[in-house]
């Protein structure tokens, strides 16, 4: 049941509370936020919004950068870690029209809403659901510098190999072998423990929390299957949780896919499934791994279509870092069943005709969620409309370990791009299906691009202490 004007009123007065904070996404996928005084909350607040500018979200808008921000009831939340009595809201951004303001098309939510009006247009079903699994490192210090005179960065984790003559304990994790590790090996079970707590008290569903492979301090927290507007709120929502608990801890969080060198990264694999009318539409007891031919045409479009998927599912330079072999990251592109070196993946332990599914496993959480899960539904949508067949298009599936093929039979096979530029200049040139039904504006396609081309150059320009070991002395 939707929330109204009088049930937030209802939840200030029931928790006494004395500020309402709307959060607000830039095109980065960060949270923005602004604060009024609870007794300055009221009716107009839902109607007319709170002003911001547009501008400074890194938003290309052909109108003025003055915009007004809508909270949305259904997502008010009392926010755990204000020490003043804090009620949270997101919302959308609405371009000021009077006498109706009209929704400003490159904000993420509205992004996101629109992909799935599309979906139910198109009539291939009028329900999409997520599973992200939410990988991520936790420190207990980080260090960084960017210096004419001074490049680099230290990072340290109680339990990774290194300290293990430092402690006197003994309680060190080997390297790449930290995957469903006990106490006392695992350190943070309170910590993980308490974001779970927290992330269900928000109307967010856990499935588990468990120790990942990175020795270092890596950890998986996954959610259970849910619609995907409410999956990206939800993401946002799951991420400041973590960073904010583990610094209630001591510690701190991190989402950067290849934080440390030699360890396995961080990503943020995507499970789906349509539905209509309450009825599945990826089921197919007579299909290969039980997988309709719908479903197989939306794993093709997303093959099709992955390279410039990358610029949006993997945005950072560091995404790249991962996507590389020997660390169960894909690099192939392609489907198989229960095979985590392809990029799509078929979990065999998904059996039920409602659950039958597949996960796209290059994404990681430094995407912008809602650009991230409505550019993976364009993609398979324009495979069922353009019926799309991965089989045919020699993608798979690939029923065998792809690292260990020789290497005459990896050259045959296709792999994602190893570069941010890469990825950018393939979503330069594909992303017609992004721009279907109006869902994705070009112009943001253009400023998204122009923006991470600038951060790329950026980069690429700075010394890194790996040229300094390689070159220095040459």
């Amino acid at each position: 049941m939707s929330r109204t004007v009088k049930d937030v009123m209802a939840l200030i007065r029931e928790h006494n509370i004395k500020m309402v904070d709307f959060k607000m996404v830039d095109i980065d996928g960060g949270y923005r936020h602004v604060t009024i005084p609870a007794q300055n909350f009221s009716e107009s607040t839902m109607t007319d919004g709170i002003g911001f500018d547009a501008s400074n979200y890194g938003y290309a808008v052909v109108e003025k950068s003055d915009m007004v921000f809508i909270p949305d009831p259904d997502t008010a939340y009392v926010d755990p870690f204000c020490e003043i009595p804090t009620l949270s809201m997101t919302g959308n951004a609405m371009i000021i029209d009077y006498p109706n303001n009209r929704p400003l098309k490159q904000y993420p939510r509205n992004i996101v809403m629109a992909a799935e009006q599309y979906m139910k247009d198109t009539g291939i079903a009028d329900t999409m659901m997520i599973l992200p699994e939410f990988e991520f490192y936790l420190f207990d210090e980080v260090n960084w510098n960017v210096q004419p005179y001074n490049i680099g960065f230290n990072l340290d984790s109680d339990q990774a190999h290194w300290n293990s003559d430092v402690n006197g304990k003994g309680v060190i994790v080997p390297c790449q072998k930290h995957y469903h590790a006990a106490m006392p090996l695992d350190r943070t079970y309170d910590c993980r423990s308490e974001m779970c707590i927290q992330m269900e008290e928000a109307g967010i569903p856990i499935k588990y929390h468990h120790p990942e492979v990175g020795g270092a301090g890596q950890f998986e927290i996954e959610t259970k299957l849910g619609q995907m507007s409410k999956m990206a709120d939800a993401t946002m929502m799951i991420k400041y949780i973590i960073h904010n608990t583990a610094l209630k801890y001591g510690k701190t969080a991190t989402f950067m896919p290849k934080p440390v060198n030699g360890e396995a990264g961080s990503g943020m694999h995507v499970h789906m499934l349509l539905m209509k009318n309450g009825e599945p539409v990826f089921s197919d007891d007579n299909g290969y791994s039980h997988l309709s031919e719908t479903a197989h045409y939306f794993m093709g479009g997303l093959l099709k279509h992955i390279s410039s998927l990358c610029a949006i599912t993997n945005p950072s330079t560091n995404s790249f870092r991962r996507l590389v072999p020997g660390f169960e990251a894909p690099v192939t592109v392609g489907y198989a069943t229960s095979n985590r070196s392809a990029v799509i993946r078929i979990p065999a332990y998904a059996k039920s005709p409602n659950m039958r599914r597949f996960e796209l496993r290059n994404p990681d959480a430094t995407t912008n969620p809602y650009f991230c899960y409505s550019a993976i539904l364009m993609a398979g949508l324009d495979g069922v409309l353009n019926k799309i067949d991965p089989h045919e298009n020699g993608w798979g599936p690939y029923d065998m370990n792809l690292f260990n093929l020789p290497e005459e039979e990896k050259a045959k096979l296709h792999s994602l791009p190893t570069r941010l530029e890469d990825a950018l200049d393939a979503l330069e040139k594909d992303h017609e299906y992004l721009t279907k039904g109006d869902v994705f504006p070009e112009e943001l396609i253009t400023n998204f691009i122009a923006s991470k081309r600038e951060e790329c150059r950026q980069l690429a320009s700075i010394p890194t202490p790996a040229e300094f070991d390689r070159y220095y002395n040459m």
